[in-house]
């Protein structure tokens, strides 16, 4: 039997639990997979000893900025704490010029997150492809978005003066900090703590790589039952609703992924979650390509209050990088998305080398190393 065939079969045992229990399982294995990714991060950061951040020492031009920010997000698996770090340092006196393309980097960067959950359909042909092509979606809009906005920014200044005028209408002060209350993190805590005691005795560059490797494990576990589970729930009326929400229109979806990703506080949940709908066909790469662009806009929210916590004589110039994140990720959006003949590309990129990807299943690891670590060091080695 086919491992197509044993899918269909597995899907109509499940059509044999009560829907309240699907829906229950669905939930746990999501939240089952929120935890792999947070293990994965925290593996990096615990196996670099908190090297990656060490990187934004060596930014000393625009473009050694943006690779550095693209490899400490990739590292750490979090442009929420990235842009918070570019806040904080240039707060501290970090020049905004070598700033702006860190966020742009940290934009890329995040974007590894996704294309890794992609892996976790690997098993089978079809389903990797479709879910290889909606992860790289994201990685090749945030490229183009870099490449068009970075030449702008160091010839013109564009991003300074829109932030720079943004924070004239602002007051910055003593405000909320960034620990307020993070869904995720409530859900997924406890077991990430829970492996990293477990680990714990191992040497810490051990430990991280311990931690990596379960991570990895736990995606490929729930990817394969959250698609099994996900084609016997969305059948008929609750699959047109889904497929009817995201398709909506671009506004719509836009909006959803701001929305969503504002409340879980972390792009790379927001789309990763996108990840195995695709993959198990429930909806297609093309009618969530909207809803990841509103999560770059959404995850913006953690650089803004973080900025508005900070004081002292560079609390302007700190709301002002967060600002230029907000301003770069709507620019992007309403210039890339917005004309139509570069609305295509990353849509037509991403499936072309899915289709690559899923003949030759190399590539895709190839693809992910060498994108998000190879090149961005090599670049370091020669530019630093």
């Amino acid at each position: 039997m086919t491992q197509t065939n044993e899918s269909i079969v597995s899907a109509g045992k499940l059509q044999g639990l009560p829907k309240p229990v699907r829906w229950s399982l669905l939930l746990l294995l999501v939240a089952l997979m929120l935890t792999a990714v947070g293990l994965i991060g925290g593996g990096f950061k615990t196996a670099t000893s908190d090297q990656a951040e060490q990187l934004f020492e060596f930014a000393s031009n625009p473009v050694l900025g943006l690779i550095i920010g693209m490899v400490a997000t990739a590292l750490i698996q979090s442009s929420s704490t990235v842009s918070s770090i570019i806040v904080a340092m240039v707060a501290g006196g970090l020049p905004i010029t070598i700033a702006i393309p860190m966020m742009m980097g940290a934009n890329i960067g995040t974007s590894i997150t996704n294309t890794i959950v992609s892996l976790g359909h690997i098993g089978d042909k079809e389903e990797f492809q479709r879910a290889f092509n909606a992860a790289t979606i994201h990685d090749f809009f945030n490229i183009f978005a870099v490449l068009i906005f970075l030449p702008l920014e160091m010839a013109f200044g564009i991003l300074e003066m829109l932030s720079g005028a943004m924070v004239s209408f602002f007051t910055v002060g003593a405000t909320a900090g960034v620990d307020g209350f993070n869904p995720v993190k409530f859900i997924t805590g406890p077991a990430i703590d829970g492996v990293k005691m477990l680990t714990s005795s191992l040497p810490v560059v051990y430990g991280g790589i311990a931690q990596i490797v379960i991570g990895l494990g736990l995606i490929i576990l729930s990817i394969t039952y959250m698609g099994k589970i996900m084609k016997s729930l969305m059948v008929g009326r609750a699959r047109e609703i889904l497929q009817n929400s995201l398709g909506r229109g671009a506004v719509t979806g836009i909006s959803s992924g701001t929305v969503v990703t504002v409340l879980v506080q972390s792009s790379s949940t927001t789309t990763s979650l996108m990840v195995p709908l695709v993959g198990n066909g429930i909806v297609t790469a093309r009618a969530i390509y909207p809803f990841t662009l509103g999560a770059n806009i959404g995850t913006c929210i953690t650089a803004v209050i973080a900025a508005m916590s900070i004081t002292g004589p560079n609390a302007n110039l700190a709301l002002q990088i967060a600002f230029v994140h907000f301003s770069y990720n709507v620019l992007a959006v309403l210039v890339i998305y917005g004309l139509a003949f570069l609305r295509e590309w990353p849509p037509n990129l991403s499936y072309q080398l899915s289709l690559k990807v899923a003949e030759q299943k190399f590539y895709g690891l190839a693809y992910i190393i060498g994108v998000f670590f190879i090149l961005p060091l090599l670049a370091i080695l020669f530019l630093a």
